[in-house]
């Protein structure tokens, strides 16, 4: 496993050790143990969720204000451009983003502490996308940051106008939004 280091210090991207050959490939999508040696984070995973979504879908970017959640994230098929932005009011990184490409091909992940909003938009024509939680989802504490916010100015890299769901056209801008301490 090769760990990358990101713009913002507690993101972190996770490039696995793929061993492949005319048959395919393998790799340990996670291995507690040598997760928590390389990051100095031990986590325990509690939940996990899968996705699939059409090209110009985009989700997020959301968070919860209780049981905050760190997340490990992939995609195993097509591909996504992944946003994690700081909303921990206290951090040195507030309010700042990073953007990482991850495909069923590069195999990459993408580890977003608690304190983060995640979004993510889909540039393949699907993408399914997984990920392990820290936490519990918690309807009542499940906060939407707007995707758009000119505060934030996130560079999507849209094609054209993406695809939203009702939670997501009614998000609120960084600086109404609840944050984190």
């Amino acid at each position: 496993m090769n760990i990358i280091p990101t713009e913002i210090p507690d993101v972190l991207i996770i490039e696995p050790t793929v061993y492949g050959d005319s048959r395919g490939f393998f790799f340990e999508a996670f291995n507690a143990r040598e997760f928590a040696k390389q990051t100095g984070v031990a986590v325990d995973f509690v939940q996990d969720n899968h996705s699939r979504s059409l090209k110009g879908v985009l989700r997020g970017l959301h968070y919860q204000v209780e049981n905050t959640q760190g997340k490990l994230v992939r995609v195993v098929q097509g591909e996504i451009r992944d946003i994690a932005v700081d909303v921990r009011k206290s951090s040195p990184t507030f309010g700042q983003w990073v953007a990482v490409h991850l495909s069923a091909d590069n195999h990459r992940q993408l580890w977003i502490p608690p304190g983060f909003a995640h979004g993510f938009a889909v540039v393949s024509e699907t993408a399914e996308f997984l990920y392990k939680t820290t936490d519990y989802y918690n309807p009542g504490a499940d906060r939407c940051i707007r995707w758009d916010d000119a505060q934030l100015a996130i560079d999507w890299q849209l094609e054209g106008p993406p695809v939203l769901s009702e939670k997501d056209k009614v998000g609120v801008p960084l600086s109404e939004a609840q944050l984190l301490p």
